[in-house]
């Protein structure tokens, strides 16, 4: 422990004397971990960005629906309104309720649409009107209209692409047809009652709300629905919730009569571009750093090239050559310790005060651009995660520490004799 101690002090007189090679080389961790910072905050920004606007235009972040309804999307495969009271129930318990933060069940099936001008194919959403107002945004996304009401009864919102192609308006009569509970084809009159557009043609062009109780009605499906979608405050609070989930409907799930999935499993294209996206990231991120390493690596071994006499010396004195070694491997800790913690203060800090309420891209990108079927919101909010920043403490350290390593080896290697010949 005394030569622990000895050899720290070393280490800082070290650093101390050499003030300018200390302070470029800290200069370098500085912007690299700050750009990181930045960079990580930003990213994880725009994937929750993507998240949230993909679960929210599908089934939520959390799904309790019939194993066989993701495949099938037939109206056999749905929860029995016993089911549904059941998963209800579990989403009220203590430890669930708090981290849900909406509850939207629907009843979703594949059907028909039809006017004068003619049919397209539909998916028809039976929704809680005041539920789908707090799960979706759709109703922000009001062309012409309204959207559902508590009280509407046979009442549709339409995308804007369906209205045009149906030669549709606000108070046009549309018919919807679709298979029901018992395999019969029904069909139902419905008025729009208000116009979207969502940015996402396929969307735009294939899907229509309709009243749950409209639908159950129409469908013989009484309050029977497809799925139970929830939302959370952030995604990353999601397999939490699923486990906890899954342990309290242990009985139905193992009776395979439903099943709980998370929004990856549920949009694999989402979580394809995330996770793609996230590998583009920290393939920039390595090779940053990886050139910050390089640059580690030359002040510390050009400071051992230039201290042979020193480490001769200090050698002859009765430091053994690993512990010379140890000297250089600390310095280098030190350097990269201190420096890495400094440039995660100063990237959180600077992230925080000058983009803390977002960054503006609409004027790089178009008012409606998609992404795997979401639509971008151009303004990306940074998000800090405790959990990301000790992964860019903990890498910054590595490569400081793996950066050091070759130098501190060539210290250890020094002849003691031939050393002490070098000049002052």
């Amino acid at each position: 422990m005394q030569h622990v101690g000895v050899i720290t002090l070393l280490a800082l007189r070290n650093l101390r004397r050499h003030l300018r090679r200390t302070l470029l080389t800290a200069l370098a961790m500085l912007v690299g971990g700050s750009l990181l910072i930045f960079s990580l905050s930003l990213g994880d920004g725009t994937h929750e960005s993507w998240i949230d606007s993909g679960v929210r235009m599908g089934t939520g972040h959390v799904t309790i629906e019939n194993p066989n309804f993701q495949v099938s999307r037939k109206i056999e495969d749905r929860l029995s309104a016993d089911t549904r009271a059941a998963v209800e129930s579990a989403l009220r318990a203590p430890g669930i309720a708090e981290r849900v933060t909406v509850v939207s069940a629907k009843m979703i099936v594949r059907g028909l649409a039809s006017s004068a001008a003619g049919a397209r194919p539909v998916q028809v959403i039976g929704v809680d009107p005041l539920a789908e107002v707090a799960f979706s945004t759709l109703d922000d996304q009001v062309v012409e209209g309204r959207y559902l009401e508590p009280d509407d009864g046979l009442a549709a919102y339409v995308g804007v692409d369906l209205v045009e192609s149906l030669d549709l308006r606000v108070g046009s009569r549309l018919v919807l047809t679709a298979q029901d509970v018992n395999k019969d084809i029904a069909a139902q009159l419905v008025r729009v009652v208000g116009v979207f557009r969502s940015g996402v043609s396929a969307i735009d062009q294939s899907l229509v709300h309709v009243p749950r109780d409209t639908a159950g009605a129409w469908l013989g499906s009484g309050q029977d629905v497809t799925n139970v979608g929830m939302l959370v405050a952030e995604s990353e609070e999601v397999p939490r919730l699923v486990s906890q989930l899954r342990a309290r409907l242990a009985e139905p799930i193992d009776d395979g009569i439903l099943r709980v999935i998370d929004w990856r499993e549920a949009m694999p294209e989402l979580n394809a571009a995330v996770a793609i996206d996230d590998f583009g990231n920290y393939l920039i991120y390595g090779i940053l750093f990886v050139i910050i390493g390089f640059g580690i690596v030359n002040t510390v071994l050009m400071s051992v090239l230039h201290r042979h006499r020193e480490f001769g010396l200090l050698q002859a004195l009765g430091l053994s050559p690993r512990q010379t070694g140890a000297l250089v491997l600390v310095e280098g800790l030190v350097l990269t310790a201190v420096s890495a913690v400094l440039a995660i203060g100063l990237g959180v800090f600077i992230t925080w005060y000058f983009w803390g309420d977002g960054l503006d891209f609409s004027s790089m990108m178009s008012n409606e651009m998609t992404f795997s079927g979401v639509v971008i919101d151009p303004v990306i909010i940074p998000l800090f995660r405790v959990a990301r920043i000790v992964q860019a403490l903990v890498f910054m350290l590595l490569v400081g520490g793996i950066a050091s390593i070759y130098p501190a080896i060539r210290a250890a290697t020094i002849d003691v004799s031939e050393s002490m010949k070098f000049e002052r």
